[in-house]
């Protein structure tokens, strides 16, 4: 069985899944596509250029007879794409029913599965990409409602997993011998809103089970849901087991670009949390996102981003 992973460490964590299950099941996993008998291939559907390699992929698969079987968000977002039309998909909550998907389409059953139901569980079987990197997904979909974002569309609205979930997958991997966790969703900062919890509360518990060789890595979060938790974030950073690092996408220093980009915060929202973090953690270092020639945008808008960037000089920049 070959397995592709394009897109982020939420869709890695879908395939480390996918993959135990298959493993499990005793299929045997190889990383040439030449000796497989089948083929999951995991999409991402957040820019043009992961969708057209994975649709191509796919082309060369069925070119080469091999039973083809997708999931993630390209299938979950569009479920009418022009080159899907005989492969089997799993949708993004579906991936507990990789098994059954495969040996149908060994059978040479095309299985279509993108009723959104309840999340997986957590304690399936796995097989890490990096072996002492556990990557455990807090949530799926968002609150967000970007113009932009094709997503939130296949992930759906915000659904938490249940914090002593969470905490017993980081527990169960901390006994296997990993050295890193990341939590990841299309929004950390949000996680728990849906549940009446939140994400500092979460954290506090994950430290708590944390031996002094293993470090805790955040994943993304969006400014709204950053900001009523400020200190809250900071004490969590400080932590000696959690790495100085947050990822909190801007996508623009204009205001009126993100009032276009329907991104509800501003500018000085934004600010707010960068100068916050930096002065409450010592080496912090902030991550973000920028896109470029959004609609609307004129030279003199443009040029405010390029201020911010200028301003706060960030260590990764992700540009569109």
């Amino acid at each position: 069985m070959f397995v592709k992973t394009y897109g982020c460490s939420h869709n890695i964590s879908d395939s480390e899944y996918m993959a135990g299950l298959l493993a499990d099941y005793g299929f045997k996993i190889v990383d040439d596509i030449d000796r497989a008998d089948a083929c999951l291939l995991n999409s991402c559907t957040v820019k043009n250029p992961s969708q057209e390699k994975f649709v191509n992929l796919v082309a060369k698969a069925q070119k080469a007879g091999k039973p083809v079987i997708v999931s993630g968000c390209v299938p979950q977002g569009d479920r009418n794409l022009k080159g899907l039309e005989e492969v089997s998909v799993l949708g993004v909550t579906q991936i507990d029913r990789v098994v059954e998907v495969v040996e149908e389409a060994l059978k040479g059953h095309v299985v279509r599965l993108l009723a959104k139901k309840e999340l997986p569980v957590l304690d399936l079987p796995k097989i890490r990409k990096n072996e002492l990197v556990e990557i455990i997904p807090l949530s799926t979909g968002c609150l967000g409602s970007c113009t932009y974002c094709k997503t939130r569309h296949a992930r759906g609205k915000l659904g938490s997993y249940d914090p002593d979930a969470i905490v017993a997958r980081a527990q169960a991997a901390v006994d296997e011998g990993v050295m890193e966790i990341w939590l990841t969703s299309e929004d950390t900062g949000a996680y728990g809103r849906d549940i009446d919890t939140d994400l500092p509360t979460l954290l506090k518990k994950i430290v708590k089970i944390l031996p002094n060789n293993v470090m805790l890595r955040l994943g993304m979060t969006n400014p709204p849901f950053i900001l009523e938790h400020l200190q809250a974030m900071a004490d969590i950073l400080n932590h000696p087991r959690v790495y100085e690092f947050l990822h909190v996408p801007v996508q623009s220093g204009s205001n009126p670009v993100l009032d276009k980009m329907n991104r509800e915060y501003t500018c000085e929202e934004f600010n707010e949390v960068c100068d916050f973090l930096k002065s409450h953690v010592p080496n912090m270092i902030i991550a973000t996102d920028i896109i470029c020639g959004f609609p609307t945008e004129d030279e003199a808008m443009h040029r405010e981003t390029c201020a911010l960037v200028e301003k706060y000089k960030f260590p990764v920049l992700n540009i569109s």
